[in-house]
């Protein structure tokens, strides 16, 4: 009988050595490891017992790695499969990952990176089976230091970061600017084993496209004009803690490459060197941008893509959760009063403070902060008043009479109609029969708009 203690591990692999290798060593790193000669018996061996994972070659006889994977993820879409695959079929595997497989390693690989692509997955799996209870588990508030999230969306976001930190698993942040991904990004590092090593950031688009890679993987003397000396680059630093890559949507596709790699093997070349480096970093990736979209573009490789979104963290913009302003404001105030050597009884008035609600903050929460310095610097007096919140409102920037600003600046079309819907709801107390006559929207017509946006109509009950 299996060791209920121990991760069941199902190999399907053909070639008869390579699967009792495969057996042996897993078990030896303290796996139970059992194997299937094609994907058919590995199918009659799923639906025998459970297994945490499974880990299929590409080439089968009869069903392909492929079609494997399909059956499999219809009968358990949870169970992680990892694939493996030759080096020239790299297109194959990341088709795989399309359908459903967690990862890939390639032909000839070593144990070593077999079981960190393993652990990898069955941590990120124990994360997505926690997170099954996150709606249920909001009722918990979640506190880290300088980060304010009362709000149920910003709580969901801490459960991520509260799941996630203690594991080695890629993350990818995704959210506009301002909205404080470096933020979340540090928390994780401080609540992981990693937290006594290093924190390293890097910002691609605040480094010339011909540095970044030097910056990233170092250099050695005379690896170009100006080498004088060598370098480390960041990846070097960043050994045995957290690398943060910000607005990793605009890394150049030949720096790319050397991500990937690092990411696969854990290990790369300096700029210029022939000897090859090993570390132990954590990469935390951000991005403002829709990589989905920079897929179909053909300027992020899919391959990276799916390496680095094990685990993604959507922080969504400060207007969708306009409930942690007056928090976010209080916090911003203490720090600049004390700065500042400002009365410490300084407060924001109820005015004031509606003015910051209301606002759209196309800008996010690194404009707020900014609103709430200017304010406190220019105060004379012990409360922070209108007159004090340097803000223009909508209004005013549409009557300025530029053209490139028909919109509230930050804001798409889409996220402006939606903004308008939310405000009626609020004005109308959720009454969506009334909020669609201040719109000027049939009741059908805000119906299909609130299923877009993912509302639930629960409001047949209301009053006409």
């Amino acid at each position: 009988m299996a060791d209920m203690d121990k991760p069941a591990i199902l190999i399907v692999e053909d070639e008869a050595k390579m699967r009792r290798l495969l057996e042996l060593q897993l078990g030896d790193e303290g796996f139970v490891a059992q194997s299937a000669p094609d994907a058919e018996i590995g199918l009659q061996m799923l639906s025998k017992q459970p297994y945490d994972l499974v880990v299929s070659d590409f080439k089968l006889p009869g069903m392909n790695g492929l079609e494997f994977l399909q059956a499999v993820k219809r009968t358990d879409a949870n169970v992680p499969v990892i694939i493996m695959t030759a080096y020239g079929t790299v297109e194959s595997a990341v088709e795989a990952m399309k359908a459903g497989a967690s990862d890939y390693v390639l032909k000839p690989f070593s144990l070593a990176e077999l079981v960190l692509v393993i652990r990898k997955e069955l941590d990120a799996t124990k994360l997505r089976e926690e997170n099954r209870s996150l709606r249920e588990a909001l009722g918990q508030k979640y506190k880290y230091d300088n980060l304010i999230a009362q709000s149920e969306k910003m709580q969901a976001v801490l459960q991520l970061v509260e799941r996630v930190a203690p594991t080695n698993a890629t993350v990818l942040i995704g959210g506009e600017s301002g909205v404080g991904k470096d933020l979340i990004a540090r928390a994780i590092h401080q609540h992981s084993h990693r937290a006594t090593g290093p924190f390293i950031k890097i910002n691609s688009t605040a480094i010339p496209e011909n540095l970044l890679e030097s910056e990233l993987f170092g250099y050695e003397k005379g690896a170009f004009t100006g080498a004088t000396t060598s370098k480390p680059g960041k990846f070097e630093l960043a050994d045995k803690g957290t690398l943060f890559l910000d607005e990793i949507g605009d890394v150049p596709p030949a720096t790319q490459v050397k991500l990937l790699r690092v990411l696969q093997e854990r290990e790369f070349e300096r700029l210029g060197g022939t000897r090859t480096l090993t570390v132990d970093v954590r990469l935390i990736a951000a991005t403002n941008r829709d990589l989905r979209a920079a897929l179909e573009e053909g300027t992020f490789r899919e391959d990276l893509y799916y390496r680095l979104n094990v685990v993604a963290i959507n922080i969504p913009p400060l207007r969708e959760h306009k409930e942690d302003i007056p928090a976010l404001a209080e916090f911003f105030l203490r720090k600049y009063t004390r700065e500042m050597q400002k009365p410490v009884e300084q407060k924001i008035t109820p005015s004031a403070m509606r003015a910051l609600v209301e606002f759209h903050w196309p800008g996010n929460v690194r404009e707020l902060e900014n609103v709430i310095q200017r304010a406190v610097t220019l105060s004379t007096g012990p409360t922070i008043d209108v007159a004090d919140i340097q803000i223009e409102a909508p209004a005013a920037r549409a009557a300025s009479g530029d053209s490139n600003h028909l919109l509230p600046p930050g804001m798409t079309l889409d996220q402006w109609e939606e903004e308008a819907i939310r405000e009626a709801l609020r004005r109308a107390n959720g009454n969506k029969s009334q909020a669609a006559r201040a719109l000027g929207l049939s009741r059908n017509a805000l119906r299909y708009r609130l299923s877009k946006m993912g509302v639930e109509d629960s409001a047949d009950k209301d009053p006409e």
